[in-house]
């Protein structure tokens, strides 16, 4: 089936000429004289793309756009005009155009846009994407205009804010996502195994190299690779990762023999790379390499009305991916969940809902249940059957929450820790070490 354009144009003759051109590219389309209309037309079909004129009354294009993005952050919107400037492109894209042309504009041009956006649309059905805040949305429009091409990404943010979902997000949109994408993480490796790791190495080139075997360079042949916090890597090593990037060539350990490479790179840090640099910390040649295309993810408290969406969608996972009998969050849980600083990010947010499922009645998620690692947290309910002694000993901080938490489930499993592992989602052995911990600690713990 052909994809399906609505053209929103109030000139007559324009609007006709862009239909004609869209049919001649293989697009169905379907025509608005006016936002209004287009709002309606949207209302009633599914499009793949909008093709809408800025200069309208009584909606003009900017308005439609800001109208299409508070139901659709996905669908492709290429605002048109005859009034170009950089002021006008600037705002577009800050509402989340998808692109911006200027009158008049060859046929070619257009197809080319529409090919494009429809074809490189990446599939949101990912259950770690949100993109409803209008930084969010800007975040998309980038992702998706870096995707389509072969430049090196710097993606930075603090920890936790979904570095590697953008990572995902790129490679699914590109031409290599029918490619398995490679990742590693350059700050939980030592430095000798990272070399070996991302260039590969040679039987006997080292000890304990029992065989041959290609690194993540050569695995990630024709595709993307992701080099996790880059900027935990040494000095060392970053020449040698230079020398690969320009070079697109690899030389495993132990071999003399150099792999043609054809690798897209992704990088990110947690870390101000500029800062890194003046430091002596980072290479300032590499991090131009890296740094061909710039993507700053947002704090998750600079993007308030993701915070909601992304907390539904915890929950969906904490019920393993189905909504049936899953509790809803109380208005005041709400008002709660979108006033925090959330200096842990998503990362934070996901453990802060694991927490408040295991809390809460199994119908309803309330404020109480909200157990906040950076804020003092209220108690518990006074009945659950933890003793006096046992809460004194407990005080306030999350780990003690965490504790109750587990002396609570082990109450109720009867001491049963393998039971009670299940319920709190966590390994016996996880249990084990922590209800070590507690008796360590002074605290009685029911069952053996």
């Amino acid at each position: 089936m052909n994809a399906r354009i609505l053209i929103v144009e109030d000139d007559e003759d324009l609007r006709q000429a862009v239909n004609a051109t869209a049919e001649i590219g293989g697009y169905d389309s379907a025509c608005a004289a006016n936002g209004a209309e287009a709002l309606r037309l949207l209302g009633e079909e599914k499009f793949d793309a909008v093709i809408s004129d800025v200069q309208m009354e009584p909606i003009d294009g900017h308005t439609l756009l800001k109208e299409i993005r508070k139901t659709d952050q996905s669908l492709p919107v290429i605002l048109m005009t005859a009034f170009g400037s950089i002021s006008s492109a600037v705002e577009a894209m800050r509402d989340g155009a998808s692109d911006y042309l200027a009158k008049p504009f060859d046929a070619e041009v257009l197809i080319s846009q529409l090919d494009n956006w429809i074809s490189k649309s990446p599939s949101l059905d990912n259950d770690d994407v949100v993109f409803e805040d209008p930084v969010s949305i800007k975040l998309l429009s980038l992702i998706k205009k870096v995707a389509a091409s072969d430049s090196a990404v710097m993606v930075t943010g603090e920890s936790g804010v979904g570095k590697e979902v953008v990572f995902k997000l790129i490679h699914q949109s590109s031409p290599r996502a029918e490619q398995t994408p490679i990742a590693i993480n350059c700050a939980a490796i030592p430095d000798n195994m990272l070399e070996a790791m991302l260039f590969g190495y040679e039987k006997g080139a080292f000890t304990g190299a029992h065989k041959s075997s290609a690194g993540k360079f050569e695995q990630a042949n024709g595709s993307t690779l992701l080099l996790d916090e880059v900027s935990e890597m040494s000095l060392p090593l970053q020449a040698k990762l230079l020398r690969v990037i320009q070079e697109q060539q690899v030389e495993r350990l132990g071999s003399n023999q150099l792999i043609d490479l054809d690798v897209r790179i992704v990088a990110t840090s947690n870390r101000n790379l500029k800062e890194e640099v003046a430091a002596g910390n980072f290479r300032e040649d590499l991090y131009f390499r890296l740094n061909v295309f710039p993507i700053a993810v947002q704090p998750l408290r600079a993007r308030p009305k993701d915070i909601l969406p992304l907390a539904r969608q915890a929950v969906v996972r904490v019920f393993g991916g189905h909504s049936k009998g899953m509790p809803q969050f109380s208005p005041a849980a709400e008002h709660a969940l979108q006033n925090y600083a959330w200096p842990g990010n998503a990362r934070e947010l996901d453990n802060v809902i694991q927490r408040a499922v295991i809390l809460c009645d199994g119908v309803e998620i309330d404020e109480q249940h909200l157990v906040f690692e950076n804020e003092p947290t209220t108690e518990l309910d006074s009945s659950a059957p933890v003793s006096a002694q046992d809460a004194d000993s407990l005080g306030e901080g999350l780990r003690d929450h965490e504790r109750r938490i587990i002396l609570r489930t082990l109450i109720d499993c009867h001491g049963s820790r393998k039971e009670a592992s299940k319920q709190l989602n966590i390994s016996p052995r996880t249990l084990r070490y922590k209800i070590a911990e507690m008796r360590e600690d002074g605290i009685e713990v029911p069952g053996r």
